[in-house]
């Protein structure tokens, strides 16, 4: 069953490293294709580390593997993923006049991907 969760896409230290490496790099594409999520919401959920959840907003819809933080490092409710090519699926193409897509407070439904 799905739940709708709030997803801030953002920039990482880890990506920005495997970034110089490039994008078609192994560590860079399992940067950006990692979803980090509260572990009391992942238990809930029925989820464990790298386990496949679906992300869908109003602009898109994306399968990726979901990673368990603490509440202290990210609070219930609330999902992190790196900018990367999955991430920007889920964004809508409205800038604001910034160039940047729109990438925080993203209303997302999610749902653990049987089979």
């Amino acid at each position: 069953m799905a739940e709708t969760m709030t997803l801030i896409g953002g920039r990482s230290s880890r990506q920005g490293t495997s970034l110089c490496a490039g994008k078609l790099g192994a560590e860079y594409i399992e940067v950006s294709s990692t979803l980090e999520m509260n572990a009391e919401d992942m238990a809930r959920l029925g989820l464990k580390d790298s386990d496949s959840v679906r992300l869908r907003s109003a602009d898109g819809e994306i399968v990726v593997r979901c990673k368990g933080k603490p509440a202290k490092d990210l609070p219930a409710g609330l999902l992190f993923i790196a900018y990367g090519p999955l991430s920007s699926a889920l964004m809508g193409s409205d800038t604001a006049g910034s160039g940047m897509p729109m990438s925080k407070n993203i209303e997302v439904e999610v749902e653990a991907v049987v089979g």
